[in-house]
């Protein structure tokens, strides 16, 4: 947020602060929903690269195609598990998947 606008709104009499503090997450809660957040980006990226629907992917994963729409979404019912599956069915390598954990 710039810092003027930043301004005007606790001069307004705002608070303003980040998801985390308002939803009150650890760093560790916090972490995990930035990694989902960050696999479900990939999942859309190498997807959209491959020129796929979410039908063609759901079907390389053996789901379907709400459930590829969620992973993409961010939705909390996703698991890591399932992410990763999918980006390594999309042909991501391990080293990739490596690069992607470590820059969430």
């Amino acid at each position: 947020m710039q810092k003027r606008k930043r301004k005007a709104l606790e001069s307004d009499g705002l608070k303003v602060g980040t998801a985390q503090e308002f939803l009150g997450l650890s760093d560790d809660e916090a972490a995990l929903i930035d990694l989902k957040l960050a696999l479900g980006r990939a999942v859309r990226t190498r997807r959209v690269r491959k020129r796929l629907s979410q039908a063609d992917v759901a079907a390389r994963i053996r789901s379907s195609q709400s459930r590829v729409a969620k992973m993409e979404a961010g939705d909390a019912t996703v698991s890591i598990d399932l992410l990763v599956r999918t980006l390594l069915a999309l042909g991501a390598s391990r080293k990739e998947l490596g690069r992607r954990l470590g820059a969430a």
